[in-house]
């Protein structure tokens, strides 16, 4: 850089450094405007308030890149050197390192309470009584499905009982367990109505990722967890992995179709119920 006492000189290397961070504001705007890349389709109630949040934080963060990025190359454009000049050196400036300070903290603190609002809004309010339960037990490699059939009771699983027939070790012999339906790689529920997901897994950790819904939640060996969304959109949507957990961890995923109406689901519930 130029000796601070000095005027300073246009370069021609200057110029060039500076044009190509113009080129990479200009191309970071394009993507941000025209989304090519985006997030999968909306499908789900709270996801709303994800996606509301992540824009947030990407115009803050944004407004600054473009601001840091544009001062930076105003400065490699206007101030180039000759070789012989030594750039000029300061302390410190009290007033702008409290003032860069003390608006970072602000902004930051503010992202921080927004963040934790959605957090709370999702997993530590309770799901409404009148949701769909499914269990979702993950295991390498596949997803599988349990539903408690018309009397609404989950039967007993054993992990004895655990075979390639019955890969969640359901007890038949329980007469909760009689209409319990178990469906391997297909996930329904009908649009409109909570779902209440209680995740297990059997060997890995796995994690449970439906991208349109914005719901992603580990599934660890030895513990149940619990989230629950709301389908807003019929469709049909993959059910993913989203932890590394093994060499076949490409292919560990699952069809989920949201049905139109409680009667659907409960129609596809039958029909798998034979199966």
């Amino acid at each position: 850089m130029a000796d601070g006492t000095g005027p300073g000189r246009i370069t021609l290397s200057g110029v060039v450094l500076a044009g190509l961070l113009l080129v990479l504001i200009i191309v970071s705007l394009y993507f941000f405007i025209a989304q090519p890349f985006w997030f999968p389709k909306l499908a789900s109630e709270h996801g709303a308030k994800i996606d509301s949040l992540f824009m947030a934080v990407l115009v803050v963060s944004g407004i600054a890149f473009i601001l840091v990025q544009g001062a930076l190359g105003y400065f490699v454009a206007r101030y180039g050197e000759s070789g012989t000049e030594r750039a000029e050196y300061w302390h410190d400036n009290p007033k702008a390192e409290a003032f860069l300070l003390i608006l970072t903290a602000v902004i930051l603190t503010v992202l921080v309470f927004m963040g934790q609002r959605v957090w709370a809004s999702i997993y530590f309010a309770d799901a409404p009584k009148n949701a769909t339960i499914i269990q979702v037990t993950g295991e390498q490699f596949a997803w599988n499905f349990h539903y408690a059939g018309p009397d609404g009771q989950f039967g007993r699983t054993d992990t004895k009982l655990i075979t390639g027939t019955n890969p969640i070790g359901l007890d038949r012999s329980d007469p909760n367990a009689k209409d319990d339906v178990l469906s391997i790689g297909v996930m329904h529920a009908p649009v409109g109505k909570p779902v209440r997901v209680q995740l297990r897994s059997k060997d890995v950790i796995h994690s449970f990722f439906l991208p349109n819904f914005r719901m992603k939640q580990d599934a660890v060996p030895g513990m149940a967890i619990e989230v629950w969304f709301t389908p807003t959109l019929t469709g049909q949507y993959e059910v993913a992995c989203a932890e590394l957990c093994g060499l076949g961890h490409y292919r560990m995923k699952a069809a989920f179709t949201v049905d139109e109406s409680q009667d659907a689901f409960n129609k596809w519930l039958e029909e798998a119920g034979k199966q």
